[in-house]
């Protein structure tokens, strides 16, 4: 991958809609994972869309793959956190924000990184579902 690529587009499945939501986002990469910082933190209707639901599809420059989305707890990974902006800073003279890893995933759909959230199906258990629309 070359150094020089500037964007990454991410597909959300929209939460309410449940419909694809697909950004142009400033990115960082370390160890195989991606990083983004969201601007407008956890108000973001992108991080609202996978925190929800944190399946993601993914395409860097001429690469396509499906992906597991977090935000980074800025509490307990304090150093992944400084990291990923010093990245963006030097990379694009901005990182402040919140911290969100995209894991590609792994196999037959096997997830790379754990939700901060549980599946939807715990989610909603003892809970009536709402109905689709």
């Amino acid at each position: 991958m070359s150094p020089s690529l500037q964007y990454l587009y991410l597909t959300t499945t929209g939460r309410l809609s449940r419909r694809p939501r697909r950004i142009e986002i400033w990115f960082t990469r370390d160890e195989g994972r991606y990083y983004l910082v969201a601007e407008h933190g956890r108000r973001a209707q992108w991080v609202r869309n996978l925190r929800a639901d944190p399946a993601v599809r993914v395409r860097v420059g001429a690469r396509r793959f499906a992906a597991r989305a977090r935000v980074v707890d800025h509490r307990t990974e304090r150093e992944l956190v400084g990291e990923v902006r010093r990245r963006s800073e030097a990379k694009y003279g901005w990182g402040d924000g919140l911290v969100i890893e995209i894991a590609p995933a792994r196999g037959r759909g096997r997830p790379a990184a754990r939700s901060e959230r549980p599946p939807r199906s715990a989610r909603r258990r003892g809970a009536a579902a709402r109905p689709r629309r």
